[in-house]
């Protein structure tokens, strides 16, 4: 039985006449709010300009986020779909003509008395955090010239090499020896197969998807080039000191925060080190481990999980935690949600996108049975959660900032590994250990490298090009000094930035950090759950609703944590650091 997706909620298709009206209600609506803006006379009346921008927003948001939703997640699972892409680029373009009177409105709004406002207008007050945010990031605006520029050219820009980028990968076959028999395969299942049982199957796919990366790695590379450029040139444009600082701001989280976390990062990475060299042992050598045994199964435990294995797995678990989230978890399974199957055509990973205009989300996956699908499966509902607790805000107000988004879905991680592990010993109880390490090493360790890689191939980018060959230095350079002796040198992984989607978005740099942010927190939030699990329930999504309109800082210090004390990332370190002690005394 096949597992896809039903997107019947937003449109029946291309062709219907709610998707043709919406469209043309974009166009009407950007040209009214373009003649709007056009003239500061029009905004005299401050409380009810503020107010009728709030509304135009909600409601043209609500009106792009279902016509954009419905392509991106068409393309994401049939990647050579003409309508869909053809639809976007209409979308894309349309869009570019939001941009100047989003800009006239936000260098308007900056001069006001946000606080003065919000006394006069219910609506502004429930909207404050949103507005005073726009007024401050205005202070990066170009002139308006330049801003209409910017959005149109972007559409032709770093949108279209992510676009050409994201078609390769996706559309790259592998080729594997397996059994005398040369098998030909999407890389998504190539992938997968890092978790095969077969020390043989593991090399030879990782070996095929090695030679693969050179048929798209020139490719690639100009495509990371122009995207890393572009970012740069505005990140200067704009004033920022750096596009980590343009990612910070963004992301509503200070610079103290992020250096506390990778202090602790950085100090408990030979515990991590020495992990790796455990499992290198378990699988029969010395030394480092061999990238292609990052994902290798260990203990007797071999079990696979059907799909309604999964789905009872992640509901039962979500249950023992709170009613209301396994609630939310069977409406997802009940009204296909979930596009389940790896498949040609398909983009790879994995993507909850909360779609706030119908009051529902949909789950990209790859599933092929393993343990680590069962929690990919409850990080993406996680996700899902987060969004269900905002679907009573407007949606100006349930755009949270990326870190606070992976805590939500990492907390379900943790709930489902926490609860399994519960009821396990043996070698069973060692395989799900080092199974939740290798995810958490994933996490830390590899995210790590990866914000060494970008942060190297920014600081390169600014004066020069680097081609593929120079690339695949730097990420082995940096997998060394992340994962030191933990892996061989000799066995690493160059195309690991021809590989990850993250390194292509336009919107989206230094996107790894958060996923260590999210982690470490959400440890951090279980062990405050565990003291109290009734209060912490209740305020927990309280939390999830704050995160639409308050800083991490702000967020954080409702649940009782202080995001720049190194002393609390490494409490949550420390609790790693018992998994993989337990781990090695099974081993």
């Amino acid at each position: 039985m096949e597992h896809r997706w039903d997107l019947t909620p937003l449109y029946a298709s291309f062709e219907s006449a709610e998707f043709k009206q919406d469209i043309d209600s974009i166009r009407d609506m950007i040209a009214e709010y373009d003649k709007w803006t056009a003239s500061a006379d029009q905004m005299t009346d401050e409380t009810a300009a503020v107010e009728k921008y709030i509304d135009m927003e909600n409601e043209l948001g609500r009106l792009v986020s279902k016509a954009f939703t419905f392509c991106s997640l068409t393309l994401s699972v049939e990647t050579k779909n003409e309508k869909a892409q053809s639809n976007m680029d209409t979308l894309q373009k349309i869009m570019v003509s939001a941009r100047l009177p989003r800009v006239r409105f936000q260098r308007w709004v900056k001069e006001k008395d946000i606080e003065g406002l919000a006394r006069s207008s219910e609506k502004i007050k429930a909207h404050e955090f949103v507005l005073t945010e726009l007024a401050r990031e205005g202070r990066y605006l170009l002139d308006d010239t330049v801003e209409d520029i910017v959005a149109r050219l972007s559409t032709t820009g770093g949108r279209a090499w992510s676009t050409l980028q994201g078609l390769l990968s996706a559309n790259l076959m592998v080729e594997y020896k397996a059994e005398d028999e040369v098998k030909s395969v999407p890389l998504t299942v190539a992938r997968n197969l890092a978790h095969s049982q077969s020390a043989g199957t593991r090399k030879a796919a990782y070996e095929g998807e090695l030679a693969a990366y050179k048929k798209i790695e020139d490719s690639s590379a100009a495509a990371l080039n122009a995207i890393k450029g572009e970012v740069l040139t505005m990140a200067e444009l704009r004033g920022y000191e750096s596009p980590l600082e343009m990612t910070l701001t963004e992301s509503r989280m200070t610079r103290g925060a992020l250096d506390a976390m990778m202090e602790a990062v950085r100090e408990y990475l030979p515990v991590f080190r020495s992990y790796f060299r455990k499992k290198a042992e378990a699988l029969g050598y010395k030394g480092g481990l061999k990238f292609y045994d990052l994902f290798a199964p260990l203990g007797s435990s071999d079990k696979t999980y059907s799909y309604e294995e999964a789905r009872g797995v992640v509901t039962g678990n979500f249950g023992s935690f709170s009613p209301a989230l396994a609630s939310f978890a069977e409406k997802a399974f009940d009204e296909n949600w979930i596009d389940l199957e790896p498949r040609e055509g398909k983009r790879g990973g994995a993507f909850c996108s909360n779609i706030h205009p119908i009051g529902q989300s949909r789950i990209l996956a790859n599933f092929s049975g393993s343990i680590k699908n069962v929690i990919t499966l409850a990080h993406e509902l996680g996700h899902g959660y987060h969004g269900h607790c905002l679907m009573d805000s407007t949606l100006l107000d349930s755009r949270y900032p990326m870190p606070l988004a992976e805590t939500a879905s990492i907390f379900c991680e943790t709930v489902v590994k926490e609860s399994l592990l519960k009821g396990m010993s043996g070698d069973e109880k060692t395989a799900f250990l080092e199974n939740a390490l290798c995810g958490e090493a994933q996490i830390v360790v590899d995210i790590y490298s990866r914000y060494l890689f970008e942060t190297e191939l920014f600081a390169l980018r600014d004066t020069r090009t680097l081609p593929a060959r120079e690339l695949k230095e730097l990420m082995e350079k940096a997998q060394k000094d992340a994962y030191g002796d933990g892996l061989d040198p000799d066995v690493l992984h160059p195309y690991m930035w021809a590989n990850k989607p993250h390194y292509y978005m336009t919107g989206r740099h230094f996107y790894n950090f958060p996923y260590t942010f999210g982690l470490l927190f959400a440890k951090g939030l279980y062990a405050e759950y565990l003291k109290d699990r009734e209060s912490f329930v209740a305020r927990y999504d309280e939390f999830l609703r704050l995160t639409g309109r308050s800083d991490v800082s702000t967020a954080a210090a409702y649940m009782g944590i202080d995001v720049e004390d190194v002393s609390f990332w490494k409490g949550s370190l420390e609790i790693i650091k018992k998994e993989a002690d337990e781990f090695s005394r099974s081993v």
